[in-house]
Order: structure tokens, then sequence, then C-alpha cells
């Protein structure tokens, strides 16, 4: 059994019965910044009106740093290292950069549950059960959104953060989404303080001594987010 089993709201975020099957994306080239968010913005709108169902879009993006609706801006420590964007989700300032699964979730939580902290808990649940194949115990913190991971071999109190979370929600259509460090240049984040917070670092599947590709690991995403979420479909 997980972790997650013992301690989440709900497992269960499935949509209404009869639902299509959520659409896997995944793009192999990076996605520029700009370029993902009108990409995103368009289909949550089609999502609205009818025109499209969900999407799950993962990709990567070149290096480059966003500040959420809560970024303080003396927590930017390198500003001109790399591109800025201002975003409307949810938090504070995060690096995104090769190497790194960005899933941007778009559901219609109309269909599901709407309740944002459920959604937020299941998203959670998603990652920490994607690191319990691997053997990791990922864990969620009330005083700080994410999921940590204890690191005994650098101190007793030590915690790193794997993953991010920050959503954004449209007459309850959800987008933006999750990032969950694979491989990433863990020296980046030295240009901000990741999400406001000074006392943790970050940490990576590589980092921790798991040789997984990002394919191998988009599998492994994708069997968990249906468990919690219902089937899939290859876009």
């Amino acid at each position: 059994m997980s972790p997650v089993e013992r301690d989440t709201i709900s497992l269960s975020f499935l949509p209404e019965s009869g639902a299509p099957p959520v659409e896997w994306r995944i793009s192999d080239d990076l996605v520029d910044y700009d370029t993902a968010l009108r990409e995103m913005d368009e289909r949550v709108k089609r999502i609205i009106s009818g025109d499209a169902g969900e999407q799950v879009w993962l990709l990567e993006h070149p290096p480059l740093y966003t500040a959420g609706t809560s970024a303080n801006d003396g927590d930017l420590v390198a500003p001109d290292r790399f591109p800025v964007y201002r975003t409307g989700r949810g938090g504070q300032h995060t690096y995104h950069g090769p190497g790194q699964r960005v899933a941007y979730v778009m559901l219609d939580l109309k269909r599901r549950q709407q309740d944002v902290r459920a959604f937020v808990s299941a998203l959670e649940a998603w990652l920490i059960n994607t690191l319990w194949q691997y053997h990791i115990r990922g864990e969620r913190r009330e005083d700080r959104v994410g999921v940590w991971v204890r690191r005994p071999d650098r101190g007793p109190t030590v915690e790193e953060k794997i993953a991010a979370i920050g959503i954004r929600l449209r007459k309850w259509v959800t987008f933006h989404g999750i990032s969950f460090n694979v491989e990433p240049e863990l020296e980046h984040f030295s240009g901000i303080v990741p999400c406001g917070i000074t006392e943790h670092g970050v940490t990576s599947l590589v980092d921790l001594g798991i040789p997984v590709t990002m394919a191998e690991n988009d599998s492994v995403m994708r069997a968990e987010f249906e468990k919690i979420f219902g089937p899939t479909v290859s876009s």
C-alpha cells in the first residue's frame, strides 16, 4: 500500500459516468512558454464551450522562471538569468527547464468534484503514488504546497522538493498543473527562492539515484493518473 492511501482526502477524482477518456498529449520538443499558455488557454475555452474534451498535456520548457499570483519580487534572485513570466496560476516563483516534466491538467470539475482542495489533494496523490513506484516516499506538508522527500543522508531534518503544483480555474475548468523533476539542472533553481521557501532545497529522480528516462517516467505517471482520474486516450 502506498503512503498516500493512508493520508489523502480521496484517491478518487473520477468523472461522471459515461464521460469520454482524458486526452493524453505529449510534446517531444521543447515548448515555448508563451506558446504553451496560448494553446492551453484556447483548449480551456473549448472545454468550457463543449467543443473539446479534457486534456493532460505533458511537455518540457526551455529554461525560464515563472511568477505566480503570490510571488514576492524579492524571491527572484537572478532576474536576468532566464526569461521571467508573470502567470495567472496560484503560487510563487518556480523554475521550468529541460529534464523537468510539466503536465498541464485541463479537467472539467463540473464533471468530477467542484472542490478545489480535493483537486489539489488528488494532484498530490498522483505525484506521491508515482514516486512510490520508484520506492521513494513523497510527502505532503500542510504549510507548503507540492511534494517533498526527506533526505536523512544530508541531515536529520533536511527535506527537498521534487514536484510543484500551481493551478488556476475558469468556470470550474482547471489549467496549469504540476512540474515533476526527473533530471533538470538543479543549479538553475538557485536563481529564485523556489515557492518562497528558503529552508529547504530541491531534488529530482536522478539526484535520488533513479536513472529513468522521460518516456519511462511518462508511462508511470499515466498509469497512476488513470487510477485517480480515470482512463486516458493518446492524442
